[in-house]
């Protein structure tokens, strides 16, 4: 990626699975995600929506679209940074999201920042 362009997002995972809220028995594992996304570019740009697409162990594919993250649309200066903090239940012990941003630079460009994939699991589900 080019290091002057005008709108480069980072985007950082971090998961937990919430055992005390899941119910293995009823096929319900509760997981939360924490996401940091820090703007690299060098002009200020605004989170419009989110798409998901959640896909469990069993292969079934959920997908979320919506207005801004958390009930926010944040708008981040050059340098700046937002994380938030959502969750995802799932079917299975294990599974993997991946998705998308659509995001808007103060000058009126819109672009959509991928996030790349990444795995929910329980602990010791994976070998």
């Amino acid at each position: 990626m080019d290091e002057h362009s005008d709108y480069a997002l980072e985007i950082s995972v971090a998961t937990q699975f919430l055992d005390e809220q899941s119910d293995p028995e009823g096929e319900r594992y509760v997981f939360a995600y924490t996401i940091r996304i820090r703007n690299l570019g060098r002009l200020p740009a605004q989170l419009l929506d989110r798409h998901w697409l959640i896909t469990d162990g069993n292969g079934k594919v959920e997908e979320v679209r919506g207005e801004g993250v958390v009930g926010e649309q944040p708008r981040l200066e050059p340098g700046e940074a937002f994380t938030y903090t959502s969750g995802a239940v799932l079917q299975t012990a294990v599974g993997t999201m991946e998705g998308s941003y659509h995001m808007s630079g103060d000058d009126g460009t819109e672009f959509d920042a991928p996030i790349p994939p990444f795995t929910l699991a329980v602990p010791r589900t994976l070998h």
